[in-house]
């Protein structure tokens, strides 16, 4: 993959597409990590995703069509998201359940404790993603915008951008709330998101802007001003 990705992207540079290059910079001093290698990618599906290997310096690649479909705040956050599993060494962890996983499903008898590791496998997935939204929110420093990224992710696309809005979508994530809250809409939301290695749209959505609000989102803001 990382010969795939240099011989196939664009490596990202002070001199090769210099906007984003200083928007990965920025992300990565905030959040007080060194900045990975970044590569675009031409990809017609909206997407971003980290690489690390052992002894490799390890990569974020953004597909072109996230790129058309985000403002350069709104990108800078998807690349605060992605710096967050570099930063909290996600991708260690990920592969060691991954091997963990695999290695049940070869011995007999094993199969029903798979089951399970898969299961706690995909809730630490969700997790893992909401710690890397708010990884987002640290570096932009605005919920509006994570949760623009969101939003767009969920139902966006160039030429209906500029009639998104946040608020409306926030109270999508409400609803989806009211609607859950009775024993079956609880059952059928937990079968919805068990086996997904993201939350739910609507539901990182609440999150963040629950997160955005909280004592620990405050003085995390004042530790990083200090």
């Amino acid at each position: 993959m990382v010969l795939q990705n240099i011989g196939s992207s664009v490596l990202v540079s002070e001199n090769q597409l210099p906007e984003l290059h200083q928007l990965m910079t920025e992300a990565a001093k905030i959040l007080n990590t060194e900045a990975p290698d970044l590569y675009i990618r031409q990809n017609p599906v909206p997407n971003a995703y980290t690489l690390a290997i052992n002894g490799k310096r390890p990569f974020v690649v953004v597909h072109t069509s996230l790129v058309e479909l985000l403002t350069r705040k709104e990108l800078q956050a998807v690349l605060a998201h992605e710096l967050g599993h570099l930063k909290c060494d996600h991708g260690v962890w990920l592969t060691f359940a991954n091997i963990l996983t695999m290695g049940a499903h070869t011995v007999p008898g094993l199969g029903m404790v798979a089951g399970f590791l898969e299961e706690q496998l995909f809730r630490w997935l969700r997790a893992a993603e909401l710690t890397c939204d708010r990884a987002a929110l640290l570096v932009v420093q605005d919920p509006k915008v994570v949760i623009s990224v969101l939003m767009k992710l969920a139902g966006g696309c160039p030429s209906l951008s500029d009639q998104l809005n946040v608020d409306a979508f926030l109270e999508q994530a409400r609803s989806y709330d009211k609607a859950s809250s009775n024993p079956v809409g609880w059952y059928i939301r937990n079968a919805q998101t068990r086996e997904l290695s993201h939350p739910l749209p609507v539901m990182r959505a609440r999150e963040m802007d629950e997160w955005s609000r909280s004592q620990e989102y405050r003085t995390l803001l004042q530790k990083m001003f200090r």
